[in-house]
This record gives structure tokens, sequence and C-alpha cells, in this order.
């Protein structure tokens, strides 16, 4: 924290403007020297001169940004250079600053850990800053903004205070055992425990909807051999991600491609095709495939159009409530296929040509908005929160069913600890686990 830390905050690779900042107790120093000029009005740009401190060159004209602590996201001095985005302007500018005493490069995250340590954000506004910069759909910009501004702090900042008043009828209980107390009180708590214990089990029971938004909605194609899988990933696609060919089996490996289908982040995976074979590497193909298809969040399972009234079996038992069927190579036998297999619905379609393609995104989209759909509380999104919240879960069963009210206070402390966890708001002799290595250097 007694050092300078600079990074370039906006993008790598070439742009018309680059953006490096700098924070620390040194920040004013470093603007002094470079710019030669004195410190501008905060939180206005001024257009500068940078120099070579040791030369005297000129760098770059770029604008300059004062931003004195604690009025700053870091809660220290900041200042920020926009100059412009060429690698020669910018290693130059680097190597300005690290000439100067006690100022060093930053490390991934840096940044937003000093405004953590310096109380400008909690954890999970931290955790946001990253997600946001990561954010490739509207649903996952949507939900790390929720979370930055403070959604989740809020809602686990409130259940603490729940779980605080609880402790402090419990500690009455303890330090005036001899005086009268009302004999509904243990009931009264007992109550409050269960009650909130319920909202935090059904809060975790969410069907892990933050964290699909967050990472993506998994969609496996599945079907037997030859029956377009690969064409349709292509198509989806619009590019040739996948080996097309008449050839069985030509598919060995799981092949996935990122889109976005309103407003979420979808992984379609290309499988293997569903056959008994003798070859090594193809069965271990359909066995990933069929791994994959039980761990999707939902299937396509593809069927020969060409082939009906025959079904292909091994496929067939893929179709369940998180399974679309879908009957391609309807260019073929020139006509739409309309009928259903074990109460499913069939979409036609033509990989080759498109045709029912649109239809089939449009449901599948629909079927991925009903899946993630959530209340006003925005859902989990990281592993960490869920672990610390089934802890507290755990530590009030304890505290529900506690023989004496020591034992209760005992497990009500460990929930809010674990509660406080999430959002680093512990005591000061409780060990901070905060890593920041998920960053980019600039953030």
């Amino acid at each position: 924290m007694n050092d300078t830390i600079y990074a370039l905050a906006s993008g790598h690779g070439t742009a018309g403007v680059a953006v490096i900042r700098v924070s620390g107790p040194r920040a004013n120093y470093v603007l002094l020297k470079i710019s030669s000029e004195p410190i501008p009005k905060p939180r206005l740009a001024s257009l500068r001169r940078l120099r070579d401190i040791e030369t005297g060159r000129d760098i770059d004209d770029a604008l300059v940004i004062w931003f004195p602590g604690p009025a700053s996201f870091t809660g220290e001095d900041i200042v920020e250079f926009h100059a412009h985005g060429g690698t020669a302007v910018i290693n130059e500018i680097f190597s300005a600053i690290s000439g100067i005493e006690s100022c060093r490069m930053a490390n991934p995250g840096e940044f937003t850990r000093r405004a953590f340590e310096n109380r400008k954000l909690d954890l999970t506004s931290a955790e946001a800053v990253a997600d946001l910069v990561a954010a490739e759909t509207t649903e996952q910009r949507r939900l790390a903004l929720a979370q930055y501004d403070g959604a989740l702090a809020n809602l686990y900042d409130g259940w603490r205070t729940k779980l605080t008043e609880i402790l402090a009828n419990t500690e009455v209980m303890i330090d005036f055992s001899d005086e009268e107390i009302p004999d509904d009180l243990n009931l009264t708590n007992k109550h409050n425990i269960l009650c909130i214990k319920k909202i935090i089990t059904q809060y975790i029971d969410d069907g892990r909807i933050g964290e699909r938004i967050r990472t993506g909605f998994r969609v496996a194609i599945i079907g037997e051999p030859n029956v377009g899988k690969s064409s349709l990933l292509n198509k989806i696609s619009g590019r040739e991600a996948a080996i097309v060919s008449k050839t069985k089996g030509t598919t060995r490996d799981i092949i996935e491609v990122h889109i976005q289908l309103g407003g979420y982040a979808v992984i379609i995976a290309d499988t293997a095709g569903l056959r008994e074979t003798q070859d090594e590497v193809e069965s271990e193909g359909v066995r990933r495939a069929q791994k994959l298809a039980e761990d999707a969040d939902m299937k396509l399972v593809i069927f020969d159009a060409t082939n009906f009234p025959n079904i292909d079996d091994m496929s067939k038992r893929y179709l369940d409530r998180n399974s679309i069927a879908v009957f391609n190579k309807v260019d073929i036998i020139k006509k739409p296929v309309r009928f259903e297999i074990n109460a499913h619905e069939i979409f036609s379609i033509s990989a080759l040509t498109g045709e029912g393609l649109d239809s089939l995104l449009a449901f599948l989209q629909e079927k991925i908005q009903m899946r993630l759909q959530y209340a006003e509380n925005p859902p989990l999104t990281r592993a960490r929160h869920r672990e610390a919240l089934e802890a507290v879960v755990e530590a009030l069963g304890r505290a529900e069913n506690a023989v004496l009210p020591e034992l209760q206070a005992e497990d009500l402390r460990l929930a809010n600890r674990a509660l406080a966890r999430i959002t680093g708001r512990v005591d000061v002799e409780d060990v901070l686990d905060v890593i920041f290595m998920d960053f980019c250097i600039g953030k």
C-alpha cells in the first residue's frame, strides 16, 4: 500500500486512446514530473504535453485527469493519462513512470483490491468489477451491474442484521439466566432461526441460475451418426466450426461454439454420433457425448427425417423435459414433418438450407429465458458465495436444535461470520481470503 502503482486500464493492442492509471501516495508527484505543470483541478480533463523525465524529450500530448483521494476509485490519489494508443507511446510513458522512486507496475486486480482495503467496495462489488469487464452479453452485464451496485451486499447484510438480533436475544438468556426472562423468548428465537434458514435455503436452491448466466448456458447437440449435427452447429455459428462428412464417426471429440441468444451466453456443443462401435477412439467419443448430454442444461436431439417412421432408439432415450426434438433433412423429403415423439413437439429443419432454423432458435431462446428468470434478488454467481451460504444453513441447523443457549450463540456467530466472509465485512481477527487473480492488470 506504500507503493504507487500504474498500469494500462484500457484494452491491450493498438487503439485510438490508451488510459494509463496511476494510484498511490506519489501519484501527484508522477503527474508533476511527467507533465512539468501544476496539478489540474480535480476530475476535469486537462491537455498536457508528457515528457521523459531523464532526457526531457516529448512523449505525447495527453488528456490528464486528477482524482485526489479519498474521492477516487481506490480511495487513494489517482491520476489518469488518456494518451494516444500506440505501443511506443504506452511503453514510453511506462518507462518514465518506472524511473520514479516507489513506483511499480500493478499486479492483477490490485487497483480493485486497494479499493476494497480502503472500504470503497465490498468483496461482492469487487468481484462484480471483474464480471463487468468480462461481460459479453446483456444479461451478464445486467447481473454484474446489479451486484456492483450492492444488490448482493444489501441482501446478505440484511440477513446478518436479523442474525445479530437473534444472537442478542440468545445473549440475554445467557447473561440474565437468573432474572425473569419471557417464557417464550427461546421459542421465538428458534422460530426466527427456522425462518431465516428457510429463506437462505430457498435462495441457494435456485438451479444455479446466476452461474449459468455468468459462465454460459450449455446446449448439447446429440443424435446418431450422419443426422446433421455438425452441419447444424456450423449453421448456428455461421462458420465451419465442425468437419462435415458422409463418413460415419467423423466427429470424435466435443466441439463447442459460443453464441448470444436473447441476451444470454450460450455454449452449443457438437458431439460424436450415438451408436455401438468397436472403434476405441469413436467409443470414447460416444462416451463423452453421453456424459455431456447428461450434464448439459438443454439438449437438441437430432433425428433424420428421411428415415421416418424409423426412430433411433438410442437418441430417443434422451428426450426429456430438458430436450428439444429436431427432425433434420426436410429439404430432401420436400414436405414439413408434423408429429410428436414422447409428447415432444418436433421441429422440422434443414441444416443445409436453414429452413426452420429461425423457429428452432426462437423456441430455444424461449426455453433459456424461462430457465434463467430470477426474482428481484440477484442470484448466486460464484461457488464461493454458495459454499459460504451452505455453511450458514448448516450452522443455523445446529443453532435451531441447540440444547443450551451457549451452544446456540456460538452457532449463530459462526453463521454470521460465514455471511460476513462473502462481503469481506469480518472482524479484525479474522483472516480475509481475498483473491483477485482473475482480474486483468489494469483493474
